[in-house]
């Protein structure tokens, strides 16, 4: 049975769920959301996909969850990849998902979404300059850690390279630029470079460009 991802290109927490579906090798297919439509705050979409209202949603056959770290664990779960290779590795990466989740991804989209969703009189710029500052600080972890490492965890690709690289491909200005962190550029050549690795534009439907 081919699992459904209901998702849109834009959202980097998508792309998390979307990449571990697509690198893992289990048969699957994206479900477009519209949300810059409103989709997700109908009653219909909380009813029928997500009572949270958010994206990405997984459906496999009567098992159904939200939340990219949730999906990534399933995807492992079901795939056998992605996970650490013994039981310290897999607390590594879950400690990993966290932080991305709280301190990574949440400043990197919200500040995304402020700076280039949003029209240019209603941008909220010391709200902005705030986040700037918190997603400064996260990629300075980030780049310390990958010193002397391939990968976050162990020596392959895991759930936490996938997580943590949600919204580091996207083109939208929000405060990253890849060639000012040695360490996290070459981190992100690495995953690139893993077979079958898709840009989220091309691995998932919907972008800017759709509404320009």
């Amino acid at each position: 049975m081919t699992i459904k991802l209901y998702c849109f290109g834009e959202s980097g927490n998508s792309y998390k769920a979307a990449l571990a579906l697509e690198l893992s090798g289990l048969d699957w297919e994206p479900v477009f959301v519209d949300f810059f439509a409103g989709e997700t705050r109908t009653p219909e979409y909380r009813a029928e996909v997500n009572e949270m209202g958010e994206a990405p949603v997984l459906v496999d056959g009567d098992f159904r969850t939200s939340q990219s770290g949730a999906i990534q664990a399933y995807v492992t779960e079901k795939s056998g990849k992605f996970g650490g290779k013994d039981r310290d590795e897999n607390y590594d990466i879950f400690r990993w998902v966290l932080w991305d989740n709280h301190k990574l991804s949440s400043m990197a989209g919200l500040t995304r979404f402020l700076m280039n969703f949003l029209p240019e009189d209603k941008r909220p710029k010391d709200v902005i300059g705030f986040n700037l500052g918190r997603l400064k600080a996260a990629y300075g972890t980030l780049e310390a850690h990958l010193e002397g490492r391939d990968w976050i965890v162990g020596d392959g690709i895991t759930n936490a390279d996938l997580s943590c690289c949600g919204y580091l491909f996207y083109p939208e200005p929000f405060g990253f630029d890849r060639s000012e962190w040695t360490n996290i550029d070459r981190w992100l050549s690495n995953i690139e470079n893993t077979p079958g690795w898709k840009h989220p534009y091309d691995l998932m439907p919907g972008s800017p460009a759709d509404r320009a």
